[in-house]
């Protein structure tokens, strides 16, 4: 992270306050540069603890929030790793330094293009950013231990269950778009799945198709 000791520890702090206490979450969030994935008149505010502005009219989350679901996900070494809703990328870098594997999806090119671009910059190699329709998940990969969805749906939709391996964990808000949303934990067993819900969130609505750009 290219911030002076001061900025770093009062960015950790935030986070802790906030609730990522686990000690794998919080070295990942300050190995990965923030500031990388924040582009334009927004750049200075990279480091507070805000959603901001990206192209096409998405946002990147605010840092607690990402490192609540990076917890709530339990991410081991070994992972394979669904992201529907790759954004600027900051997310998949996060769980690039957690699993072995990363694939990150999203429905508008541009943001695909630039999140991977931004990967290959920062030499981070086991992330895949793919432009695709992620409410349909990935077959091609699947199953999947864990996917992480950063775009709120009603119901958890039925393919990504689908493509989560059983004891596999898939964290997402749920509700409708201009609604409070809660943030949910869902776990795959072999008789059926049990629901966690862990806070309330305010997404972007996941959305079937692709972008426009």
């Amino acid at each position: 992270m290219s911030l002076d000791p001061e900025r770093r520890m009062q960015f950790l702090f935030q986070l802790r306050s906030r609730g990522v206490t686990d000690a794998r979450v919080l070295d990942a969030m300050e190995r990965i540069d923030r500031g990388a994935f924040v582009r334009g008149i927004f750049a200075d505010r990279a480091y507070e603890d805000m959603p901001l502005p990206i192209p096409c009219g998405q946002t990147i989350s605010q840092p607690s929030v990402v490192g609540l679901m990076t917890q709530a996900l339990d991410v081991s070494p070994r992972d394979k790793v669904l992201e529907v809703g790759a954004g600027s990328g900051y997310q998949a870098a996060i769980l690039s330094l957690l699993a072995r594997r990363v694939y990150s999806v999203d429905r508008h090119r541009r943001l695909a293009q630039s999140a991977q671009e931004t990967m290959e910059s920062l030499g981070i190699s086991n992330v895949t950013v793919l432009a695709s329709d992620g409410s349909r998940g990935l077959p091609d990969q699947a199953p999947f231990d864990r996917i992480l969805v950063t775009a709120a749906a009603e119901d958890p939709p039925g393919p990504l269950l689908a493509q989560l391996r059983i004891g596999g964990i898939m964290v997402l808000p749920v509700g409708q778009s201009d609604h409070v949303q809660r943030l949910i934990k869902v776990t795959r067993g072999e008789d059926g799945v049990d629901y966690e819900e862990l806070r309330a969130v305010r997404f972007v609505p996941l959305i079937e198709g692709m972008g426009q750009e």
